[in-house]
């Protein structure tokens, strides 16, 4: 199927822009990289989005299988969107994507939003696979509230909301306050648990890479 605004085109390239070329298209992706959410929480999630142009990024990313709904079961029913298979393929082009553009993004500046998720989703991006062969760990990330769950195994990072069991090592500090701290900054951070691990995390995470 060919949309209306398609570049018509036999390319990859141009297919890829059809699917999510369009504005908001791909920070919805980002959006559900880590895990189902209702409409409402898309919304806060993409602060300056109008309801009807999220309602119609929505409906295409479903018709081109990229975002499926679902009915959440009792006690709280509620419908979510999440990424299909074939959207969840996105999610480490997007990641390659956001690193490419943070070599230029230079210091944040006083209008630009900046949300604990997207720090979170951020992380995954640019994680050390090598950094972090041979460590089994799990850390709880509180960034202004806003809790995330962090597991290295084997070389790999999950990324999950909310706290999950016992950790080793605990942070809690302000999203631009926990960026600096990465990128090798003297500031500190409130963390609790094993102190050697606090040490090894601006290596596991190069966010000096987005100085730019």
């Amino acid at each position: 199927m060919i949309s209306e605004r398609s570049y018509r085109q036999y390319c990859g390239v141009a297919r890829a822009l059809d699917l999510i070329g369009e504005r908001w298209a791909l920070l919805v992706v980002r959006e559900l990289a880590l895990g189902p959410k209702r409409f409402t929480d898309l919304r806060q999630g993409l602060p300056g989005v109008a309801t009807n142009v999220l309602s119609l990024r929505l409906r295409q990313l479903e018709r081109h299988g990229i975002v499926t709904r679902r009915q959440l079961p009792p006690p709280a029913p509620a419908q979510v969107y999440e990424l299909t298979e074939h959207g969840r393929d996105l999610v480490p082009i997007m990641l390659s994507l956001g690193r490419w553009g943070a070599g230029t993004m230079g210091p944040r500046s006083p209008e630009q939003a900046l949300r604990a998720e997207w720090l979170a989703v951020a992380l995954m991006a640019f994680f050390d696979a090598e950094a972090a062969e041979g460590l089994d760990a799990t850390i709880e990330l509180d960034l202004g509230g806003a809790r995330f769950t962090l597991r290295l195994e084997g070389g790999r990072l999950e990324v999950a909301p909310g706290a999950s069991g016992p950790v080793d090592l605990a942070v809690a500090a302000d999203p631009e306050l926990l960026l600096q701290f990465l990128a090798g900054a003297s500031v500190s951070i409130h963390a609790e648990g094993d102190r050697e691990l606090l040490e090894r995390l601006p290596a596991l995470f190069s966010v000096d890479r987005a100085e730019g």
